[in-house]
């Protein structure tokens, strides 16, 4: 009986240690933004995925809404969770309100042998909806979580 009390106290330790409990809230907390850009985007109810990791600038109307993000150069990613390619201008620009980004130029993504300009992105609950022309593609917005690095760019954390 003595040689398991330290095995149960070793058992029990290692448990404590794995549990997600006991884990740092800033090594679990996916929508944590990389930039003010980024934060920004979240007091709009959107997650801080719809930007690539680096950002140099932005820039926001607070009265109508337009925007510009000024990234790095030009960017291309992996979007989840259909693993679509897409391709960030080096300016991005649009208007954003509470729920809903219009106007949205600088982003495309290429599915079906082309490339589609992605110009709307609304947020519906615990999904986003993707305007390209007339038609529409909703995913879940937890898969936008963490902002993508760009092709050849090691992930920005803050």
């Amino acid at each position: 009986m003595t040689t398991s009390l330290p095995l149960l106290l070793l058992l029990l330790s290692l448990l404590l240690l794995v549990s997600p409990s006991s884990q740092s809230s800033d090594l679990t907390s996916p929508t944590r933004p990389v930039s003010r850009a980024h934060a920004e985007l979240t007091t709009y109810g959107f997650p801080i995925g719809l930007l690539p990791a680096h950002v140099r600038a932005y820039s926001i109307n607070a009265t109508s809404g337009d925007f510009y993000v000024d990234l790095h150069g030009p960017c291309r990613l992996t979007l989840p969770p259909d693993n679509y390619l897409a391709a960030y201008s080096e300016k991005i620009t649009g208007k954003i309100v509470r729920g809903r980004i219009a106007g949205l130029e600088g982003i495309r993504v290429r599915a079906f042998f082309r490339w589609w300009s992605i110009n709307g992105i609304k947020s519906s609950g615990e999904n986003l909806v993707f305007e390209v022309g007339g038609i529409s593609a909703k995913y879940p917005s937890n898969n936008f979580n963490e902002a993508p690095a760009c092709d050849g760019r090691k992930r920005a954390s803050s």
